[in-house]
C-alpha cells in the first residue's frame, strides 16, 4: 500500500481538510490548520506531499520524525499543525487498514465515555443566563465562557466587576453539581492576571484558562500557586513547549490535537504531563475531524480531563461541525458525553461532495484586531 494521492480543502467558516488517498482506495482524512492562516498552512502540506507521495502510509512514526525533524529550521505553529493534519490522515488509514477505532491503536481504551463542554458567550460574553440555560437544557455538564473582551494592561474596577459578575451568572445557573471554565484567551497583561483569578475564585472555576500570552509563560510559577486551577496549552505546539509549563505548575494541559502535532505528538503530551499528575482537556473549537482526533486521543489516555467541542460557537456563523458530516453520531452527546464507538479510523465520516463543494467558499477567515482607545494594539 502506498500513498497516491493527497488534496486540501479550505472550507467555511474557517477549516481546512487533508484528504490522503492510498493507491488501493483507502482514504483517510484530517485537519490541519492554523486559523486565520489556512492558506499558509495550505502550502506546508503541498510542500510536505513531496516526501509522502508514493510512501508507506502505515510508517506513521517515521513520517512524523521526517517531516517534524527533516528539515534544519523545525517547529512553529505552521509547521507542526501541516503535520497534525497529515498525522491524523495517516492514523485514520492504519484504523482502517486494521478494521479497528485508533484508540484500539494506541493501547485499547480506557474509557466508555467522555465528559465534552460547550462555547457560551462570544468574544464580548454578554448575554450569560440564557446561554448557560440552553447548554444545561442540552444536557451539558460543563461550559467554558471568555472572562473578558478587550482590556487594558491594568483592569479597571469596572472590569474586574464585570468579570465576578458574568462568571456568578454562569455559577448561579449551573449550581454546585456543574462547572465552569473561563478563558482569558491571553488578554490580560501581567498586572490583572492574579488580581482576576482572585476575583472569581470562591466561584470555584473547572480552570482558568491562558491567563498569560505563551510568550511570557516564565511568569506561570506568580500563578499556578493559587488555589485556582490554571490551564493552557492551545499555543504550544510539542512536548518540549509543554515541559516549562508543566514544570510550572499548570493544573490542566490543552494541546491542539490540529496544532500540537496531531495525535502522534499529543499522546506524547499527555504521557508527559501524566508524570505530572496533570490531566489534559484537549482544545478543539475547530471542525469535525480533529474533534473525532481528540476523541480518539480521549478514548485511549487515562489522565483526560475534559473535551472540548465546537458545535454552536461563535465562529461558526456560516458552517457549523456536522454540515461536512456524512454520519453525526460520534457527535451525538448523551447527559454531556460522547460515548466510544467501534467505527474503524478516526471514527468520522466526511461527506467529501459538501467538502469539495465548499472549497474556495471561505474568503479567509481572519482573526479582529482590537484596539486600545489610544490605538495601541490590544490582545484579541
Amino acid at each position: 500500500m502506498r500513498i497516491a494521492r493527497i488534496e486540501t480543502f479550505q472550507v467555511p467558516p474557517r477549516w481546512l481538510f487533508c484528504r490522503i488517498e492510498t493507491d488501493d482506495g483507502l482514504v483517510g482524512w484530517g485537519e490541519p490548520v492554523v486559523e486565520g492562516r489556512a492558506e499558509v498552512v495550505r502550502t506546508a502540506v503541498e510542500v510536505a506531499a513531496e516526501h509522502l507521495i508514493g510512501a508507506d502510509p502505515l510508517r506513521i512514526e517515521d513520517h512524523w520524525q521526517v517531516l517534524s525533524k527533516g528539515g534544519f529550521y523545525r517547529g512553529g505553529p505552521i509547521l507542526s499543525s501541516a503535520v497534525a493534519g497529515i498525522d491524523q490522515a495517516l492514523w485514520d488509514i492504519a484504523g482502517q487498514a486494521y478494521g479497528v477505532p485508533v484508540y484500539a491503536l494506541l493501547g485499547g481504551p480506557v474509557r466508555d465515555r467522555v465528559r465534552m463542554y460547550t462555547w457560551v458567550g462570544g468574544d464580548e460574553p454578554a448575554e450569560i443566563t440564557d446561554s448557560v440555560g440552553a447548554a444545561v437544557a442540552a444536557g451539558f455538564t460543563a461550559v467554558k465562557m471568555n472572562g473578558f473582551g478587550r482590556i487594558g494592561r491594568a483592569a479597571t474596577v469596572a472590569d474586574l466587576a464585570g468579570l465576578v459578575d458574568r462568571v456568578g451568572a454562569a455559577r448561579a445557573v449551573l449550581g454546585d453539581e456543574r462547572d465552569v471554565a473561563v478563558d482569558f484567551h491571553g488578554r490580560v497583561a501581567w498586572p490583572t492576571a492574579p488580581r482576576a483569578i482572585a476575583a472569581i475564585a470562591d466561584l470555584h472555576p473547572l480552570f482558568v484558562e491562558e491567563p498569560l500570552p505563551p510568550e511570557y509563560g516564565h511568569q506561570l510559577p506568580r500563578l499556578t500557586g493559587s488555589t485556582v486551577p490554571i490551564a493552557t496549552g492551545e499555543r504550544l505546539y510539542s512536548r518540549t513547549d509543554f515541559l516549562p509549563a508543566l514544570t510550572a505548575g499548570i493544573a490542566v494541559a490543552q494541546p491542539d490535537l490540529s496544532h500540537a502535532g496531531g495525535i502522534s505528538e499529543v499522546r506524547r503530551i499527555g504521557a508527559l504531563a501524566e508524570t505530572f499528575d496533570v490531566p489534559l482537556a484537549p482544545h478543539c473549537p475547530l471542525g469535525p475531524v480533529a474533534l473525532a482526533a481528540s476523541l480518539q486521543i480521549d478514548f485511549a489516555t487515562p489522565n483526560v480531563l475534559i473535551q472540548e467541542q465546537s458545535m454552536g460557537i461563535h465562529y461558526n456563523t456560516s458552517n457549523d461541525l456536522l454540515d461536512y458530516v456524512a454520519d453525526p453520531t460520534p457527535f451525538r452527546f448523551t447527559d454531556g458525553y460522547a460515548l466510544r464507538t467501534e467505527t474503524p479510523g478516526l471514527g468520522v465520516t466526511l461527506e467529501e461532495a459538501a467538502v469539495r463543494a465548499a472549497d474556495g467558499r471561505d474568503p479567509g477567515w481572519r482573526n479582529p484586531v482590537w484596539r486600545h482607545p489610544d490605538h495601541s494594539l490590544a490582545e484579541w
